[in-house]
């Protein structure tokens, strides 16, 4: 098992400030309960309890405002995401993971700040729906998922551009495997923090939830590639077509890979609750 890291290099500044913690510290708890309902629908599918059905991140937005006191706790999930991205934003502008100019450090900065892009978008949806109290996931992401794939698409050499983001994607996957079975990730969370008992158990759920993740990412990543092949925007499904190309094969790949987001969103608390925040 890699070392559980609770250092920080030296050369790196230590003390965030408390504004930006508190809102880094939000968006990893908002994150864990987005993804934790992600996974426990996909469970229910899985198992076939109370009709579950797949869903997507919207859908999972939808769920929390039919709960009790919905549209407050949808609006908790919005301020925690919006706080996640202004952190993903904090750590491309201002480097706080010391990952330098160079080509490596630019692109790792540019997917944090894509990060934030896409994180913008779900909190506007949720936010939206809490001030507005209207339905969360109405008409879903598909629809603007798929109409951005068509224009690009629509492009010269569009059928390589959807292509070559497709590949990209994949090596997202590819990389949150890595991150999984290197124990990269578990610099992230101070485990000194943690009894002794539950770091091993910590580390072990954050393994489970980034192979599931990479798995997922991996899956749409392939989704995307074979719309550019085919010239079909239709084909770039999102996580729920995810799950149903999981489902295809089989009802256990469909509940390990739910069981791991449930532990990704878990990962996340502990991570909200135990951060190793580098400086701003």
């Amino acid at each position: 098992m890699a070392t559980l890291s609770s250092s920080i290099p030296a050369h790196l500044p230590t003390s965030p400030s408390e504004g930006i913690r508190a809102l880094a510290r939000f968006g990893f708890a908002a994150k864990g309960v987005v993804y934790g309902i992600l996974g426990a629908l996909a469970v229910m599918a899985a198992t076939n309890i109370d009709g579950g059905r797949t869903a997507d991140k919207q859908q999972v937005l939808q769920t929390i405002q039919n709960m009790p006191l919905g549209r407050w706790l949808l609006g908790l999930v919005a301020f925690g995401l919006a706080g996640y991205v202004v952190w993903r934003f904090v750590q491309a502008i201002r480097d706080t993971e010391g990952k330098g100019n160079g080509a490596k450090g630019i692109a790792t900065r540019l997917g944090y700040a894509g990060s934030a892009l896409g994180y913008a978008a779900l909190a506007f949806v949720a936010g939206k729906a809490a001030f507005e109290n209207t339905t969360a996931g109405a008409g879903g992401d598909g629809d603007t998922r798929q109409t951005f794939v068509a224009t690009l698409l629509a492009q010269p050499y569009g059928q390589w551009l959807v292509g070559a983001i497709g590949l990209f994607v994949i090596g997202v996957g590819v990389y949150q495997l890595v991150r999984a079975y290197s124990g990269s990730f578990a610099k992230h969370v101070n485990h000194s923090q943690l009894p002794a008992a539950q770091q091993r158990l910590v580390y072990r759920v954050g393994q489970l939830g980034y192979t599931a993740r990479g798995v997922v990412w991996g899956i749409l990543g392939y989704f995307l590639v074979q719309a550019a092949r085919h010239a079909n925007a239709n084909e770039a499904e999102g996580t729920e077509g995810a799950f149903d190309f999981l489902a295809s094969i089989g009802r256990a790949p469909l509940l390990i890979v739910a069981l791991g987001l449930v532990a990704y969103g878990l990962y996340m608390l502990v991570r909200a609750k135990y951060p190793i925040l580098r400086g701003v």
